[in-house]
């Protein structure tokens, strides 16, 4: 089995967000590798959120701690856990606080930090 990675570098917002409601779920079932540390908040949601994104399980994802915390509402956000769940290592390209708070959000997860 092949793995397969995206990287996005974008730190501009989208012009126009359409509703969910309208359109499909994106179903990235090889994708192994995420790397989302310089892009907007807005591509960070695109593949968090379950209703947006399918991932399959033992992802690894390279972000920064503060996008995270902006994204997740402060690792609250009940919309993006199911991803986040599937999350096995977990990649802070910045400093990072409060790792131990953390494995709730990612269960799974083994965090590396800067």
């Amino acid at each position: 089995m092949s793995y397969l990675f995206i990287s996005i570098s974008n730190e501009k917002p989208q012009n126009r967000k359409e509703s969910n409601e309208n359109l499909s779920r994106i179903e990235y079932s090889s994708l192994h590798e995420i790397y989302i540390d310089k892009v907007h908040d807005n591509y960070i949601e695109e593949f968090l959120f379950d209703t947006k994104t399918y991932l399959s399980n033992n992802i690894e994802l390279f972000a920064t701690y503060e996008s995270l915390e902006r994204v997740t509402n402060n690792f609250t956000r009940e919309s993006i856990r199911i991803n986040c769940a599937k999350i096995d290592k977990l990649y802070f390209v910045d400093e990072s606080k409060h790792l131990n708070s953390l494995k709730e959000y990612f269960p799974n997860v083994k965090i590396f930090s800067k």
